[in-house]
């Protein structure tokens, strides 16, 4: 969950071999793909920095530029002269050009600009302690795995909660329309997913009656076949309430767009160390 102040810097994850990352399913976002096909890379034989070894786009760049020679050392430079950037970021192709919109990309758009013209928008952020959740994945994810077929991602244990608390407080899964307020017996969780062809929300209809295994599993199943343009489009509507995890970008926090015909969405920020008082 995201934190209001600025964090601290954390160190890099120990990087983990792309090819392991690829072979088991490890998601490698579509702009790093088409980054590596623009510059030949082979995915396949890069080590990740990112968190949990993911290759990020300094990867790929990084690969793509030939080592420099050794050279001596360069001299001091002069007071107050201004360094230049040590990475300089490509110049996109797209740039200067014009496309049409997809079909897909339209109804987005459409859908997003209803949502903050038919109700009112508000984001509230709050720092949870997720240090125990880190402790517990870190101990039994291995296990897990192997009992479950599926990854104990921190996306899993914050459905879990999500669902649990929307029990304990139905109005967060209530709607109003024409001024009534209808409470659904179901928790029915929207997942947000990145895709090639735009942000997509699958569904985990009747989530109440799912345990952390239940969660890991299903969101692993529809964020596969949701990326692979597999999902059936039944499975893409329903959403009584909608995660968005958009700390897997190394955002602290987002303020996402509450969808139509929910009351709200959860978005979860990126995860970061830093000292703190803990009360007993």
């Amino acid at each position: 969950p995201a934190a209001p102040a600025a964090p601290a810097p954390v160190p890099a994850a120990p990087a983990v071999p792309a090819a392991d990352a690829v072979k088991k399913g490890g998601y490698v976002t579509p702009l790093v793909r088409k980054l590596a096909a623009e510059k030949g890379v082979d995915l396949s034989t890069l080590a990740g920095t990112g968190v949990g070894g993911r290759i990020r786009k300094e990867d790929v760049l990084a690969a793509a530029t030939p080592a420099p020679a050794a050279a001596a050392p360069a001299a001091a430079a002069p007071a107050g002269e201004v360094k230049k950037a040590s990475t300089v970021l490509p110049v996109s192709p797209l740039r200067g050009t014009t496309e049409k919109a997809s079909r897909l990309r339209q109804i987005i758009a459409e859908r997003m600009v209803e949502a903050l013209q038919t109700q009112a928008q508000l984001t509230t952020v709050m720092e949870v302690d997720v240090t125990n959740i880190v402790k517990l994945r870190t101990k039994v994810k291995e296990a897990f795995k192997a009992k479950h077929n599926a990854n104990l991602t921190f996306l899993s244990f914050y459905a879990l909660a999500a669902t649990e608390a929307l029990q304990a407080y139905p109005k967060v899964n209530g709607v109003l329309a024409d001024k009534t307020i209808t409470y659904p017996a179901t928790e029915n969780i929207g997942i947000a997913v990145d895709t090639e062809r735009g942000l997509l929300v699958p569904v985990i209809k009747n989530a109440g009656d799912l345990d952390l295994a239940g969660f890991a599993s299903s969101i692993g199943d529809l964020g596969a076949r949701t990326r692979d343009n597999k999902v059936k489009p039944d499975e893409l509507s329903g959403a009584t309430f909608t995660i968005t995890n958009t700390g897997s970008g190394g955002a602290l926090f987002d303020t996402p767009i509450v969808p139509v015909g929910t009351s709200a969405i959860l978005g979860t920020g990126t995860m970061v160390k830093r000292p703190a008082v803990v009360k007993g």
